[in-house]
């Protein structure tokens, strides 16, 4: 839901570690976003402009935060550069990204700057939602949809904030998270359609709750910031010793493609080489033809004979990190 005030939350995250004398590297992903009250260290507003991208190509508010990421992720090379120049500077790294989920989980350029920082560095996705208008059971099980839709997307550590506690505590929601029947027991107060969906999801979801990293916080006054690094913590401990193996097993995977794909790209050349077959070229030979009559010549093209040398290889191979997002 919209306002579950996830900027707050990156604002007093930012306020903390610079209190702590550990200023973070924070960079800002919300091309619409008015004004940012805390210090960025970059800012996709600086290279891309939202309102010129939604007249250019005619999209809607969504459509054109989505074009807008997508277009400066084809950067995030730089962007790299410029985190791994700091990264001795800086012990975490703070992404703010759009309030609406779907706009970076499902587009390309999600994907992207998920990927790169996650095969790179401990990333760790903060799912922040509104404690308050989650009270409503419905309401919450849609919050855990988005949080495990969210989780099975980027396959990284995983921590829900549950923001907003200085308004009412979060203890009904870890609650219901934990007992069955409690969640049951509230959803028997609810006997519209959604209430029957909701209770069938929570079966599935009851697994999905076991190894979920909870966390309740205080945007405004910065209740639970000291769970909320232990938390951190935990899942850059988790990201070592379950996700970075499996990153780097894809990653050889892929060096062994490309290696693959070379090698059958250098055997088909040296198969190739000398292959060429005889064409007949007619034309006009001068000299003592003074009839000037034509006249056939064989012509021998190849690339090469058995005598050639070898093809070299050589020639042929030329050419801590935190998203934050707003529960919807």
């Amino acid at each position: 839901m919209a306002g579950s005030g996830k900027t707050t939350f990156v604002q007093r995250l930012t306020g903390h570690l610079h209190a702590k004398k550990t200023p973070p590297y924070v960079i800002n992903l919300d091309p619409a976003v008015h004004e940012v009250n805390f210090p960025v260290n970059i800012d996709i507003r600086d290279t891309v402009n939202y309102k010129e991208i939604m007249k250019q190509y005619g999209l809607g508010p969504n459509g054109g935060i989505m074009t807008s990421l997508n277009l400066f992720s084809t950067k995030f090379d730089q962007v790299m550069q410029f985190v791994e120049k700091n990264s001795t500077d800086s012990k975490y790294v703070i992404l703010d990204t759009p309030g609406q989920i779907e706009v970076f989980t499902w587009s390309a350029s999600g994907t992207i700057i998920s990927e790169t920082l996650g095969s790179t560095f401990p990333t760790v996705i903060v799912y922040v939602m509104d404690t308050a208008r989650s009270v409503n059971p419905v309401t919450f099980m849609s919050n855990m949809l988005y949080a495990c839709s969210i989780l099975y997307k980027f396959k990284l550590p995983f921590i829900v904030v549950m923001n907003k506690t200085d308004i009412i505590s979060n203890d009904f929601a870890v609650e219901w998270m934990q007992d069955f029947e409690a969640f049951q027991d509230a959803l028997a107060q609810e006997t519209s359609y959604t209430s029957n969906l909701t209770r069938s999801m929570s079966l599935v979801l009851d697994e999905f709750y076991q190894n979920m990293r909870c966390v309740g916080v205080s945007a405004v006054t910065g209740e639970g910031m000291t769970e909320f690094f232990k938390a951190v913590s935990e899942a850059v401990t988790e990201y070592e010793t379950e996700y970075k193996p499996e990153y780097e097993k894809l990653r050889k995977e892929r060096l062994l493609k490309e290696d693959k794909a070379k090698e059958e790209k250098l055997s088909k050349l040296k198969s190739e080489a000398g292959s060429g077959t005889s064409v007949t070229m007619e034309g006009i030979i001068s000299g003592d033809d003074t009839n000037g009559s034509a006249k056939e010549q064989e012509v021998a093209i190849g690339l090469g004979d058995e005598n050639d040398d070898e093809l070299e290889k050589d020639d042929v191979e030329g050419n801590c990190y935190l998203f934050t997002y707003n529960a919807r």
